[in-house]
């Protein structure tokens, strides 16, 4: 664990190097992504095993992130000539002869702090941005997935010069140092409480910060749709990462008809997907610490299970479940469950799943099966959430073209593709003037020059 003088240092080191212009250049902002994506190849199996003894990841799982990071360095080398053009913008009459262009220039040196539940990529990710729009980057892997860390760090060293990207492990007293210090801006992916904690450090200094957080994504579940399809996306969704998924379906608010054949088609696919018992599957992750197993192993009495509901603490394995929810004022319909347990809630009409939604904070994600458009349009103009998607479950967040962020509780700011370059710039207006010409009309006396004023507001 550094000490703060060295966090200081490092962070002196970084702007000195801010200041020799390098990060900069087009071609080294492209050379470093380069650089960064050969590096992510070269660790591939060091990130799986890390992956695998933190959370028992399966290497599918585990090459999403990979392939992940790689689609995103792909994405801003293809296009970061065109993002770094200045920008043309219109100069009204009153300013000829004049040129206005709106320059995207790097804020300067950045803090990125990553979460646990997918440490290699949602750190990574946000790094891309960081690098594209020219900024040096030191980046604090959460100790909660220490393999992981580890990998990361020992890439960044591989990789970089230190002082331009540089990692910073340990824990909590580790994180309060560099919080003490003056960034350029905080990019933090987490939870909402200590996204809070993250905020209140930065407005001492007036840090800007993006919030990636969480909440409950709700998902509806219309009785206008394919049930076997809906239960194998939804079941996908929901228990990948033994549900340590930011954007899972937190909650499922099904159309009271179809309730009891949608259990039955969701039971079904967790058998096709995980066998007759998922605790031997090679396929399911476990749950990150016992701390969190506790916490989860708590919620399961809020409700009835009708699904799964079997524990084994000495590997955290929490069985992929599905509760009937006895009250939505119990603990499992307050908190973001963050785990593989799925409650259900049956409505009659969208206008009562929708009012339930609303009464909570605004999710980072929303869910909709149904074929019905104008139930489609209605959640759409109805509900606000930092994304929503129809008919499926998380690909949403694979789009590369679509920001992905959160609203209100469930994040500040955005990222991913331009996204990301946006995140990380500072757009600097700049006016030119020519001294040619001058129309006159601003200086002093101005006696004269008021009711040209005058008639202008009029008119």
């Amino acid at each position: 664990m550094l000490t703060l003088t060295p966090i200081k240092d490092l962070i002196g080191q970084q702007r000195d190097y801010l200041a020799t212009g390098n990060s900069k250049k087009i071609e080294f902002r492209i050379n470093q992504l380069k650089k960064l994506k050969q590096a992510v190849i070269d660790h591939k199996q060091a990130v799986i095993d890390a992956l695998k003894a933190d959370l028992n990841k399966p290497e599918f799982e585990a090459y999403f992130e990979i392939i992940g990071v790689n689609e995103e360095i792909d994405y801003a080398i293809k296009n970061l000539k065109s993002w770094v053009k200045p920008k043309s913008v219109k100069t009204p009459l009153t300013q000829f002869p004049a040129s206005a262009k709106i320059y995207p220039e790097p804020l300067g040196v950045v803090l990125i702090i990553g979460p646990w539940n997918y440490p290699f990529s949602l750190i990574l990710t946000p790094l891309v941005g960081a690098i594209a729009a020219g900024n040096c980057a030191i980046l604090k892997p959460s100790e909660l997935a220490p393999h992981t860390s580890g990998v990361v760090a020992q890439l960044i060293k591989n990789t970089f010069d230190p002082a331009y990207i540089n990692v910073v492990e340990g824990g909590i007293e580790t994180s309060q140092q560099l919080l003490g210090e003056k960034f350029d801006h905080i990019f933090f992916t987490g939870g909402t409480k200590v996204g809070k904690i993250i905020m209140e450090a930065a407005a001492k200094h007036l840090t800007p910060v993006t919030l990636e957080l969480g909440g409950k994504s709700p998902c509806i579940v219309d009785s206008n749709i394919n049930l076997s399809e809906t239960a194998k996306r939804i079941t996908w969704g929901k228990f990948i990462n033994s549900g340590q998924t930011c954007i899972a379906p937190d909650y499922l608010l099904v159309q009271k008809s179809i309730k009891n054949q949608l259990v039955e088609h969701i039971k079904q696919q967790i058998q096709e997907f995980y066998g007759d018992d998922p605790q031997k599957s090679p396929d399911y992750a476990r749950i990150i610490n016992e701390r969190q197993f506790e916490r989860l192993k708590g919620l399961l009495a809020d409700g009835k299970i009708i699904v799964g509901g079997q524990t084994e603490a000495t590997t955290r394995y929490i069985a992929p479940t599905v509760i009937e929810v006895v009250s939505l004022d119990s603990p499992v319909m307050e908190e973001e469950i963050f785990g593989p347990i799925l409650p259900i809630i049956e409505y009659e009409q969208i206008n009562e799943a929708i009012a339930i939604i609303n009464r909570r904070s605004k999710p980072l994600a929303l869910y909709l099966f149904s074929n019905d458009k104008t139930k489609q349009q209605q959640v759409l103009e109805q509900t606000s959430s930092g994304g929503v998607c129809l008919n499926d479950t998380v690909l949403q967040v694979g789009v590369i073209d679509l920001p992905f962020g959160g609203v209100g509780d469930s994040g500040i700011g955005n990222y991913h593709g331009l996204a990301s370059f946006k995140t990380f710039s500072h757009y600097k207006s700049v006016l030119k003037r020519g001294l040619w010409f001058d129309l006159n009309w601003r200086y002093a006396p101005y006696e004269k020059k008021l009711k040209q004023l005058q008639r202008l507001l009029k008119s």
